[in-house]
């Protein structure tokens, strides 16, 4: 297997000495995949997509992960792996004096290609399923994984490169915790062959509220954009945008009839970014303002 290797690191500071300077350190191990370690002093919020299979580990501080509305929370020793190809939202806070620190494995579908060649096909379970959960917390207390992660902690700390071999044996653990953990994961991890086309509307539904291109829309999903257009046009008449559009609208209705919450609010939080521009479309598709379909309802 052939590896290529990089190491990107910073000066490490002191908890103290990094508040004061409001400091960001990020450590990188590159073997034809990414081995990073990221340190935050202040709570720091970012969106997030996955553009390879990874792997979190969380040290110290905490990580909230939302995807598709739902919320995880990562304490220190918890691991969870996120399914490539997905949007999440990711909160990463300092706890008890301590900065938010985590490691971070990240699996290209070259090095999963070479891997896979190296298993034996009779050990591959059969009635492995891809599964759609975008988000798998490791079960807790795993000596495999805290072993992996805090193996590699010195290395950081002391700014030193580790071998080739070494970078290459922390994958290739990486990769069997994932696979010892359950075993649809086989079918998740070594999907390169023929992409999953995740359903459209599952995919639409969940992601409405989301300010996404169409041409993210078509990633997402496993497509092209003309596969993208093309396959949605079996769901329905409208093209992706303006079924957004629809979409939002009668959630935004139903928020209304229900009362109790203000129109801004309302508008936002189903995905329109202009309040002037939601109160017309909204008029023009139920004969009535927002305002007063709350007063109605």
């Amino acid at each position: 297997m052939t590896l290529t290797t990089k190491f990107i690191t910073q000066k490490v500071h002191t908890f103290a000495e990094k508040q004061e300077a409001n400091m960001e350190q990020l450590d990188v191990f590159d073997c034809s995949n990414v081995f990073i370690a990221s340190f935050f002093t202040n709570d720091r919020g970012c969106a997030h997509c996955n553009r390879e299979h990874t792997l979190i580990y969380i040290h110290s501080g905490e990580l909230e992960i939302t995807e598709h509305g739902r919320k995880t929370v990562l304490h220190p020793g918890e691991c969870a792996f996120m399914r490539r190809d997905n949007r999440m939202w990711l909160q990463k806070r300092a706890k008890e004096d301590k900065p938010y620190r985590s490691i971070v494995l990240k699996f290209s579908r070259d090095f999963l290609g070479e891997f896979y060649q190296t298993l034996n096909k009779r050990d591959i379970p059969k009635d492995a399923r891809r599964d759609k959960t975008s988000l798998f917390v490791m079960p807790q207390s795993r000596p495999d994984i805290r072993s992996l992660f805090e193996s590699v902690i010195p290395y950081f700390d002391a700014g030193e490169k580790p071998s080739e071999e070494v970078l290459k044996l922390k994958m290739t653990e990486g990769v069997y915790a994932i696979l010892n953990t359950d075993i649809n994961l086989y079918a998740s991890l070594f999907d390169f062959v023929d992409p999953w086309k995740i359903d459209i509307m599952d995919f639409m539904e969940k992601n409405y509220k989301n300010e996404l291109s169409m041409q993210e829309m078509a990633y997402y999903t496993g497509r092209s954009l003309s596969t993208f257009k093309r396959d949605f046009k079996q769901y329905s008449d409208l093209t992706p945008q303006k079924w957004l559009i629809q979409r939002r609208l009668h959630a935004a209705h139903e928020l209304i009839r229900k009362g109790g919450r203000k129109v801004s609010e309302i508008c936002y939080e189903v995905g329109f970014k202009n309040l002037s521009h939601f109160s017309k479309i909204y008029k023009d598709a139920y004969g009535m303002a927002p305002t007063a379909g709350m007063i109605g309802g």
